[in-house]
């Protein structure tokens, strides 16, 4: 019986792991290859849809850009601006300004959603982690994305915006 030299198993597992970095580079390189802005978290052809990302609220057809300026077309809109208290970094912050809209109604708000609800008198800003119904009807549960903890149920009724759009 022939035994298969050393040199033909190195060669092997050589070309073997040339085709695989050859893969992988590929498989990264492929989303670079589109026009369409993707994380460098993105890996393709794996599940990277989430329901934790916020409502579209702006359709492209509302966004109009001119050589001196860049219009937004979204009625009854207004700004907001927040306290540095690091719940919701690193997404906001001081110095970020927000574009809000006033909920219409409970199926305007939907999980990922970041919305600014009354709470002992001050406005919060957090994002809705969960949506349900219970005995007294929709709640939603929120959370800052840097706490470790949720918040307490809110109603649609505590609810005063949702947070569209974010200029840094």
């Amino acid at each position: 019986m022939e035994t298969i030299g050393l040199d033909k198993v190195e060669k092997s597992l050589l070309l073997i792991v040339i085709f695989l970095v050859g893969l992988l580079g590929v498989l990264y390189a492929y989303p670079f290859s589109i026009d369409f802005e993707k994380p460098l978290s993105y890996i393709p052809f794996l599940d990277n849809t989430s329901e934790d990302f916020p409502s579209d609220f702006i359709n492209i057809d509302d966004i109009l850009i001119y050589p001196d300026r860049i219009v937004i077309k979204i009625p009854d809109a207004s700004i907001s601006s927040y306290e540095p208290t690091g719940s919701m970094m690193p997404v906001l912050d001081y110095g970020a300004n927000g574009i809000r809209i006033k909920p219409t109604n409970e199926d305007s708000i939907n999980i990922g959603d970041i919305v600014s609800f009354k709470k002992a008198g001050s406005l919060i800003v957090h994002r809705v982690i969960e949506k349900g119904i219970d005995e007294d009807g929709t709640y939603f549960i929120t959370k800052g994305d840097n706490n470790n903890f949720s918040d307490e149920k809110i109603r649609f009724s505590d609810i005063k915006y949702i947070t569209i759009g974010l200029i840094y």
